[in-house]
């Protein structure tokens, strides 16, 4: 064993000598060989045997002897030479009656000449002692010097002052090893000099939820606790308390009920085997900085889990290969109801832990596992009562885009609308670039007639219906791709309560019975008005839409001079009327499946619930672009009518619209048409 660094006692910064035991020299000043009274109280709270057996042998007046001189600066002629009898009787060597000369052995001459050696901590603290030399605060290979390694008065206090460790007085009391400990480790310059990496240790712990719980009076873990006292070693040591394989063990020294369910799962399993990539306690609860899982900050918050926690190894591509591993489980509960739900800081809606359960983890294989397939019906029922009760659940974690993962139903129709977005979309947009252009190219003078000569085209009871639809469906597109895409820009007005309420859920659900609303009303007003079901009526799909769309394309194309007339109701009203009616009836069918989930997974298979999730959204993409690109064009950007179809405030026709109709909406009377 190399020579351990000789850190003899000093009695200007309180060290102690833990070395070689070799005598110190006679040269030695009087105030070295009297401070070194107390080298013996390095460690321990009260004093060993090895110090009362001393004690008893000695005169009870050699603390009077020596104090006649040493209590008075006048006397010895140096402050530090002072010794209050008060505080001494207090401290742990003194209430234990250690004197004088059980440290200053050879101090019994006056004046003390012929001093060789003082007793040493490891005289009667041996065990500590020896601990410290293996520590990693006694590497003799590291970057600090011996003279900056911590000694025993560095951690315990002057010497003729040291309070026991139940004295809150004691640097070692609970309560302050954190700032005893923060003398080293929270000094940047004095880190950066030893080697250590990591960063303001004593401000996270300071943080934590053990830090809080210790100055509320509790019995929390400290830097000792954890670390160790004397033998502190490297977290690379195996030997160490904090080495990877041995964090759970530590933990548990005050968790021992949680960490023998976590020596039972499959993690704890993998740790025991020292596999380095299992996670441990501090792998998902942090280190220094602990919080507690109703913090916001805590990796383990509800919300914090799938990314911050879970996610973080099962999302890793690297350890998904090397331990075959579902590649795709953090992506699919990503994209999940659930997944962005909780990404919006809903802290109720079911995250990783919910189903898999918190230190309990299992392989889906082992029949206690809670997403063991006899057990997921429970499992889903703790939210969802009466879930797989009908039907087995599925499989979960399945990407819709992977044909292996999701179920056929979801996989094609995915893909089915993803091509029909595509080619309806497509066919809107080369139809309105050409009619633009057309229009662009040979403008039309457009008539100008006062609002009563124009003809009707929207009576009350449709322009009420039409403001019923205008308003749930712009709430719908806003709180719906909110919902879907939680992290975007357009997200955040409704993310600042969504922790305390869904507010998102909230507005697109209101919404979208604001909208079924509308389709009610409009259904009553066909039904007691003749005029308006003769309009609706004309809605129906004729042979003579198609000629229609054959001429109006000739004239986009230039193969027809003059621009053809279309009926009161032509073609494109009829495709924006009827895509209507279908894409209320399909988003409400699926809307309400995803809404009353419990009663879809009692009484449906689970691989419903992922089909009505993929036709409402890709049902809302087709929706909204037909919206944007078709009826806005045909009210707002078509020249004949630009910037503004006002037919649905007023109800009368733009005068634009006249020139392209070759009859009325609405017969012509010898007066002013009127509202009904």
């Amino acid at each position: 064993m190399p020579e351990w660094p000789r850190l003899a006692f000093d009695s200007r910064d309180a060290g102690c000598d833990l070395g070689s035991g070799m005598p110190m020299p006679a040269s030695r000043p009087l105030a070295l060989r009297l401070l070194a009274l107390v080298l013996a109280a390095g460690c321990l709270a009260g004093a060993p045997p090895a110090f009362a057996a001393a004690g008893e042998d000695k005169p009870a007046e050699d603390a009077e002897d020596c104090l006649s001189c040493h209590k008075t600066v006048e006397e010895v002629d140096d402050v530090e030479l002072v010794v209050d009898e008060a505080a001494w009787a207090r401290t742990v060597h003194g209430s234990a009656r250690v004197e004088c000369l059980d440290c200053h052995a050879d101090a019994d001459g006056d004046p003390h000449t012929g001093v060789k050696a003082v007793t040493r901590c490891r005289d009667c603290h041996r065990a500590e002692v020896d601990g410290v030399r293996t520590s990693v605060h006694a590497r003799s290979d590291g970057p600090l010097p011996a003279k900056k390694h911590p000694r025993c008065a560095s951690c315990h206090g002057k010497i003729h002052a040291m309070a026991p460790r139940s004295d809150i007085a004691s640097p070692v009391h609970p309560t302050r090893l954190p700032e005893t400990c923060g003398s080293c480790h929270a000094d940047p310059q004095l880190a950066a000099e030893a080697g250590v990496k990591l960063v303001q240790p004593i401000a996270a712990y300071n943080a934590s939820v053990h830090a809080r719980a210790l100055a509320a009076g509790a019995d929390a873990a400290t830097c000792s606790s954890c670390h160790g006292s004397h033998d502190i070693r490297a977290a690379t040591d195996e030997q160490s308390s904090v080495n990877h394989g041995n964090v759970a063990a530590t933990c548990g020294a005050c968790h021992t009920e949680i960490a023998a369910t976590f020596a039972a799962s499959v993690h704890g399993r993998a740790a025991a085997r020292r596999i380095g990539e299992a996670p441990t306690c501090t792998d998902c609860h942090g280190e220094h900085r602990i919080l507690g899982p109703a913090d916001q900050g805590s990796p383990v918050f509800a919300t914090n889990i799938p990314k911050m926690t879970c996610g973080r190894c099962h999302g890793d591509v690297r350890l998904t290969e090397k331990f075959a591993l579902k590649a795709t489980a953090v992506t699919a509960f990503a994209d999940s109801f659930h997944g962005l739900a909780g990404r919006a800081g809903n802290r109720s809606v079911a995250n990783c832990a919910s189903c898999h359960g918190v230190h309990d983890i299992l392989p889906s294989s082992d029949p206690r596992s809670h997403v063991h397939p006899d057990n997921l019906a429970a499992t889903c029922g703790s939210c969802h009562p009466g879930a797989g009760t009908t039907f087995a659940i599925g499989a979960v974690h399945t990407v819709a885009s992977d044909p292996a993962s999701a179920h056929p139903a979801v996989f094609w129709v995915r893909l089915g609308y993803r091509w029909l977005i595509c080619l309806v979309i497509g066919a809107m947009l080369a139809h309105n670039a050409l009619d633009l252009q057309r229009k662009a190219r040979s403008p039309l003078a457009r008539p100008v007639r006062p609002s009563a000569e124009r003809r009707l085209r929207m009576p009350a009871g449709l322009r009420f219906a039409h403001a019923l639809v205008v308003a749930s469906v712009s709430i719908l597109v806003w709180s719906g791709f909110a919902l879907t895409y939680p992290d975007h820009w357009w997200a955040t007005p409704l993310l600042a309560w969504e922790g305390r309420i869904a507010v998102r859920g909230l507005l697109h659900r209101g919404a979208a019975l604001v909208l079924l609303a509308a389709c009610a009303f409009h259904l009553g007003h066909l039904a007691i008005d003749r005029r308006t079901r003769a309009c609706i009526a004309a809605m129906r799909p004729r042979r003579d839409d198609l000629r229609e769309l054959r001429e109006r394309l000739r004239w986009h194309l230039g193969l027809r001079a003059d621009m053809p007339r279309s009926p009161a109701l032509g073609y494109a009203e009829k495709v924006e009327y009827l895509a209507l009616v279908w894409g209320i009836i399909i988003m409400a069918v699926s809307g309400f499946l995803l809404w009353f989930s419990t009663w879809t997974l009692t009484h449906l298979p689970s691989w419903v619930s992922e089909l009505a999730s993929v036709v409402h959204f890709y049902e809302a993409v087709l929706a909204t672009l037909a919206i944007v690109v078709w009826h806005f064009y045909f009210v707002i950007f078509d020249p004949l009518v630009y910037p503004m179809d006002s037919a649905w405030i007023t109800g009368r026709e733009a005068p634009g619209r006249m020139l392209e109709r070759r009859e009325s909406l609405i017969a012509p009377t010898t007066e002013p048409a009127r509202d009904p």
